[in-house]
């Protein structure tokens, strides 16, 4: 794969990308070049939209307010669809937009808001879940953008969870294993981590959700349901890339 560009500035677009393309920018977007990083016509940006993989594009003429890109070349090509499913019981506004982008950033290919008993939150703003995975994407070089899902209730979320998938269940209650080699060991296939609320699951939900899946400790200490998403993650990522 091509090294990315750290250097130049990039951008999310929903136009379809090609060589010779041309994208007109929306409102905010335009603004944001315009005025924000400030592209000088003829300067390059890098975009992309989740499907057709990076491109350079340059800054053309337009009107007074508009912000025209002429799209040159590919830089990088659209990679595989990510596999890896984080679903989470939904934190209150702060929290959840930091729980969103850090789990892109770990390579989440879909977020599934999940409803359990203990849940504090049950209205779910699934536009701002977006932008803030596009935010994570647009800084880290991620091209391929997470599918969000609509929040469901535990049960109906275990039931539909797919039989070759791997559930990852990080229960505070586990002994403390080494949960490397419990990763490493378990079959192969895509992977499903479970976050719970920040007061637990019930005896009752641990129960199904053990019977189903992979249960895990992430040592000895308490974390809130944030600081949990990143450490299971980068566990996921470190035994099983």
């Amino acid at each position: 794969m091509p090294e990315h560009d750290f250097h130049a500035q990039r951008l999310h677009v929903t136009a379809d990308l090609a060589a010779g393309a041309e994208v007109l920018l929306e409102r905010e977007a335009a603004h944001y070049v315009a005025n924000v990083i400030r592209l000088a016509v003829g300067e390059g940006i890098l975009l992309f939209n989740g499907r057709d993989g990076e491109w350079r594009a340059l800054r053309g003429t337009g009107g007074k307010r508009e912000v025209r890109l002429e799209v040159t070349q590919q830089v990088r090509p659209q990679p595989a669809p990510l596999t890896l499913e984080y679903a989470f019981a939904p934190l209150k506004h702060a929290r959840l937009d930091y729980m969103v982008q850090k789990a892109v950033e770990m390579g989440a290919g879909v977020l599934s808001p999940v409803i359990t008993r203990y849940t504090q939150v049950s209205r779910v703003n699934l536009e701002r879940m977006v932008a803030n995975a596009i935010e994570a994407a647009e800084q880290c070089g991620i091209l391929t953008l997470p599918q969000v899902e609509e929040p469901r209730p535990l049960d109906a979320w275990l039931a539909a969870l797919a039989p070759e998938r791997l559930l990852v269940f990080c229960d505070e209650a586990s002994a403390d294993e080494d949960p490397i080699a419990a990763l490493r060991e378990a079959p192969a296939g895509p992977v499903s981590v479970l976050i719970g609320p920040e007061g637990g699951f019930s005896p009752e939900e641990r129960g199904r959700i053990a019977r189903r899946g992979l249960t895990l400790s992430l040592g000895p200490r308490i974390l809130r349901a944030d600081t949990a998403a990143v450490a299971a993650l980068a566990l996921v990522n470190a035994a099983r890339r």
